[in-house]
């Protein structure tokens, strides 16, 4: 028995030695090419990582400190531990990798989320994604969302409700806005997505919201402790046994609703025939969900139960906190700005007067200074923080050779920052978004939903919603901010950009002119 022991104690070690050699000969032909890319030095194994292990708050600060001696450059190295990571911080840069068709696998990092949403949209390649994409495209057609309004302007009337509540119990006194936006716009995704509300708006203690909710921490969690990356020791981490009971959860939520509504499908001609004043939602309401179904039952592009999963589960993902920080960051910039608020009412008022009406796709043609308010908003705060590639073949950018098996990171609030594109880019100025101002600029120069073949399909449905919940919000109430200090140092990019102590304001009852 110790000869055996001995012999696998060898193998063992043979292997793991191996495996380091292995690492050692790709890091010095990695680091024979990237080094050449302007960048902070780091030591070997940690990389520059070391520098942000101090306390979870200083992790931005240290961030932009690093960064900051390579502001010129739109190319820029770093060594997260001993991996290279390759940021592309400007349009010129960003353009060559989100308009190239070779370069749209995601990076590694997307794989935390795939025990969440699977082989879906987001985190597919190749055929699928080709086929998914071309497949769900019709679900966004601009009759569909209008059908989608239906919902969102329900969800908004009870979020006032809600958010009148929180205003006379703290009577003089802030709140982080953003748990209360999250419900709404959970609710909001999973009629549209589902076509079966969770009611997490009046429900706090709501199943599916707290197994979201526990899926959403776990995984930030794991993207920010890189010895929690390989599966297996995952499993058998608390963290692991939460996001499998999470997932039971979620899942059997998607699962049941999916089965239900392929029954109903079977025998329902609503759906099964090509009735278009039945699809669009003149006589009944049409979810994600059911779309899919529709177009998978064309016998063209069959789906399975696992792949609607999929497609909704990542429907439900994309939908939920992205929008919501979106929508939360935009109530904390008007927040800021009174005559910025001020002008955006007097615009709602003309469009509604003192009636409190839903609002139409008719009236958002009008909100033309929201449009800009919106854009600003989200130049300043992109709800995502980085777009991951994983480069499968040699790519060039800016004069800077980039070898196969890197990871490149598009970041958008640096990009959104540069001086070549925007004049005082740390200043909220929604002007710089009329016409006049922005014909020149690089449309690359705008990313918050990404660009290319694989920019967000659902943009349209998330601006129509920040419009519809904004609206109906500032129609009900005076918004202020309360100012944090320092604010950009004080951010946390996980999956979403937020701050770290919450977005807080006060809520005061709007007069009525």
């Amino acid at each position: 028995m110790a000869v055996i022991s001995d012999f696998v104690f060898w193998c063992v070690c043979i292997i793991l030695l191996s495996i380091v050699w292995k690492y050692f000969q790709r890091r010095r032909r990695w680091a024979a090419i990237i080094d050449k890319i302007p960048g902070p030095k780091g030591i070997p194994i940690f990389g520059v990582t070391w520098k942000m292990l101090t306390s979870r708050e200083n992790i931005a600060k240290a961030s932009r400190a690093l960064l900051e001696p390579y502001g010129k450059y739109p190319v820029v190295r770093l060594w997260a531990g001993p991996f290279p990571v390759i940021l592309l911080t400007k349009a010129e840069s960003a353009k060559v990798l989100l308009s190239s068709n070779k370069h749209s696998d995601k990076a590694i990092f997307y794989r935390y989320l795939m025990n969440w949403i699977g082989d879906g949209l987001l985190t597919s390649t190749g055929h699928k994604w080709q086929q998914r994409r071309k497949l769900i495209t019709p679900s966004f057609h601009f009759q569909i969302l209008e059908n989608f309004l239906l919902v969102m302007n329900e969800q908004s009337k009870i979020l006032v409700q809600v958010l009148e509540k929180q205003s006379q119990q703290n009577v003089n006194s802030d709140f982080d806005i953003y748990p209360l936006i999250s419900r709404c716009t959970l609710d909001i995704i999973c009629e549209t997505a589902m076509g079966q509300g969770v009611h997490a708006q009046l429900n706090a203690d709501s199943e599916y919201l707290n197994a979201v909710n526990d899926l959403t921490r776990v995984i930030k969690m794991r993207m920010n402790r890189p010895w929690l990356s390989p599966n297996w020791i995952f499993r058998l981490t608390n963290a692991g046994k939460i996001e499998k009971e999470a997932l039971k959860i979620v899942h059997g939520f998607t699962n049941k609703i999916i089965k239900m509504k392929r029954e109903n499908f079977k025998t329902d001609d609503d759906l099964s025939q090509d009735n278009e004043e039945e699809i669009l939602g003149k006589k009944r309401r049409v979810a994600l969900l059911d779309m899919l179904l529709k177009e998978s039952s064309s016998g063209n592009q069959p789906l399975t139960d696992e792949d609607i999963r999929e497609e909704v589960d990542t429907f439900m993902f994309e939908g939920h906190d992205t929008t919501a920080v979106g929508i939360s960051w935009a109530l904390y910039c008007i927040g800021q700005l009174p005559e910025i608020q001020q002008k955006m009412y007097d615009e709602l008022y003309n469009i509604f007067g003192d009636s409190d009406r839903d609002a139409t796709t008719e009236d958002f043609h009008h909100m033309k200074y929201m449009d800009l308010v919106l854009k600003e908003s989200l130049r300043c705060f992109p709800p995502v923080p980085t777009y991951g590639r994983a480069i499968k073949e040699k790519l060039e950018i800016c004069g800077y050779e980039i070898p196969p098996g890197v990871t490149v990171i598009i970041t958008p609030f640096l990009v959104h920052r540069d001086l070549a594109n925007y004049i005082k880019p740390d200043e909220f100025n929604p002007d710089r978004f009329l016409a006049e101002n922005s014909q020149n600029r690089d449309p690359y120069a705008f990313l918050p939903f990404s660009a290319g073949l694989r920019n967000c399909i659902g943009q349209k449905f998330a601006v129509m919603e920040e419009k519809a919940v904004i609206s109906r919000i500032l129609r009900s109430f005076v918004v202020t901010s309360v100012e944090e200090k320092d604010i950009l140092s004080n951010l946390v990019g996980e999956l979403v950009l937020r701050p770290i102590r919450g977005i807080k304001v006060k809520l005061q009852p709007r007069p009525k002119i």
